[in-house]
């Protein structure tokens, strides 16, 4: 056991939070010295909570949003409009796009952008079954809000050669966002701009 642990199992729950993405070892400590210092019942809620989570969360079968229910609360709500979907990368970016209180349409979720360096391509992502909605539910307007990145814009471009057969409308989110940006760190006053002031796919680079 490391010397600077009395018990191992204070090491083996620091070991724990510190796989969590930005948590060292420091705050990890920090974090389940506190967790000690709580009630047993609430720190059975705490691990509750997550493992609940972890075997109860699923998946919209419309958007592939994260949801309770087969289909998620934006997808079944009938003041959204259903005519327009809006294309994000992730779940954190439609929490980014929903704190705008600026877009009042539906969502598809892709699960990442094309990224062959990372061996990601096209039939690893949500875009198929894109395709398939845009064909099957009468969407007017595709908004294509990814990363301003490389990566996001070689997904946007693979996406448009999908859809333009369809004759669905195709946007793009205006370059309010700088270039190279990931949606979720854009500020919500931008990210709203951008979506009210969208441009035809086709003239976004001119």
């Amino acid at each position: 056991m490391n010397q600077l642990y009395s018990s191992i199992l204070l090491e083996n729950a620091v070991n724990e939070f510190a796989k969590l993405p930005g948590i060292g070892r420091k705050t990890a400590l920090r974090l389940v010295l506190h967790l000690l210092k709580q009630s047993e019942d609430e720190v059975e809620l705490f691990g509750t909570t997550f493992i609940r989570l972890r075997k109860e969360i699923v998946y919209c079968k419309v958007c592939h949003n994260i949801s309770d229910t087969e289909v998620c609360h934006i997808c079944s709500n009938p003041s959204r409009d259903a005519q327009t979907i809006c294309v994000v990368e992730n779940i954190k970016d439609v929490m980014s796009v929903e704190n705008t209180r600026q877009y009042k349409g539906l969502y598809h979720v892709l699960g990442g952008i094309i990224s062959p360096m990372d061996g990601v391509g096209p039939n690893d992502l949500e875009i198929e079954s894109l395709v398939k909605r845009v064909q099957e539910e009468g969407v007017k307007e595709v908004i294509l809000a990814l990363s301003t990145t490389m990566e996001g814009d070689t997904t946007n471009f693979y996406i448009f050669r999908k859809l333009s057969p369809t004759g669905v409308k195709i946007t793009t989110i205006a370059r309010g966002i700088a270039i190279g940006d990931e949606l979720e760190y854009a500020d919500e006053v931008t990210l709203g701009r951008s979506i009210v002031n969208r441009v035809e796919f086709t003239n976004s680079f001119k």
